[in-house]
């Protein structure tokens, strides 16, 4: 019996943490600020408890949820609502390198070492700290940088280029199945494709990756 209980309460718990996540939006998951991995941490303890205590039923689980869910995202309306709020409740960007100089002070308010600030400018591809002018730690925990104008790579600007336009490749099939959806944003139509994929000797059920774009026509990688 307590095997089908912690299965109901898992697959509730999950359900309920699944919606709290639709309804907050995708900038919680990708923006998470110290509020947020308190939240995190809390809201999986409690599911978590809540599958292993008898006492602790479904609704309990879902009550829990419903709060923290609640207080979530009132403290993202006042975020959004009251500019003032926003240091508070998810911190501000720091500028810890000026005009190529480390600002010791900045990092230590953040609790960051040169070690991490290393670290992160490699995520960037930046080996030597010579070639930054300025970087910001962000409220997330990430950096951003903008390099000494030497190290800048040049622009289409720079050359004097002419204008040209852009073309965004679509994805057409992925793991060996065709995206139905995405034909619609092509010139091409379902035949189309398959025609092409006859002429490589392929099937779609052959073709791990199948792109589209106006200019190239279809890229195709077999498995």
């Amino acid at each position: 019996m307590d095997f089908v209980r912690i299965l109901v309460e898992s697959l509730a718990g999950f359900a309920a943490l699944f919606a709290l996540t639709k309804v907050l939006g995708k900038s919680q998951i990708t923006q998470i600020t110290a509020f947020d991995f308190i939240a995190a941490l809390v809201l999986g303890e409690l599911v978590g408890n809540g599958l292993y205590d008898p006492e602790v039923g479904i609704t309990q689980v879902l009550f829990a949820v419903t709060i923290w869910g609640i207080l979530i995202y009132v403290t993202e309306w006042l975020t959004q609502k009251y500019r003032r709020t926003r240091s508070v409740l998810e911190g501000s960007p720091a500028i810890v390198i000026r005009r190529g100089q480390i600002q010791r002070d900045v990092m230590k308010k953040n609790k960051l070492d040169v070690n991490q600030l290393m670290h992160l400018l490699r995520d960037k591809d930046i080996f030597s700290i010579q070639e930054v002018e300025y970087a910001i730690f962000e409220t997330n925990g990430s950096i951003n940088v903008l390099k000494k104008y030497i190290h800048q790579a040049p622009t289409n600007e720079f050359f004097n280029a002419a204008p040209k336009e852009v073309v965004l490749p679509i994805s057409i099939i992925t793991d060996g199945e065709l995206i139905n959806e995405n034909l619609k944003e092509i010139e091409w139509d379902e035949q189309q494709v398959l025609d092409e994929i006859n002429k490589q000797g392929l099937t779609v059920k052959e073709v791990m990756y199948a792109e589209y774009n106006k200019e190239e026509g279809l890229y195709v990688m077999p498995y």
